[in-house]
């Protein structure tokens, strides 16, 4: 790694640290997407690596806060009904 200025510890301790960063982030991010059931955000995060900066975006401003109501995560949303 010597054309990169950096030892060759240093750059697997620096990548390690990053692919553990962004595992942890895709599988807290993918959590929430599928027990919140949205799909988009789901496939989105599970396709694009951004290093964990999409599931950072995701998690803090577009994650929706689940009510205290328990659910199977096999069960699907109730639809709500046009008449009501």
């Amino acid at each position: 790694m010597g054309g990169l200025g950096i030892s060759s510890g240093l750059f697997w301790t620096l990548f390690l640290l990053l692919a553990v960063w962004t595992m942890a982030l895709k599988g807290i991010g993918l959590w929430h997407a599928a027990r919140n059931y949205q799909r988009r955000w789901f496939i989105a995060l599970l396709i694009i690596n951004t290093f964990g900066l999409l599931e950072l975006v995701y998690l803090i401003w577009f994650r929706k806060d689940r009510t205290n109501e328990t659910r199977s995560l096999f069960e699907a949303p109730e639809a709500s009904s046009p008449g009501t």
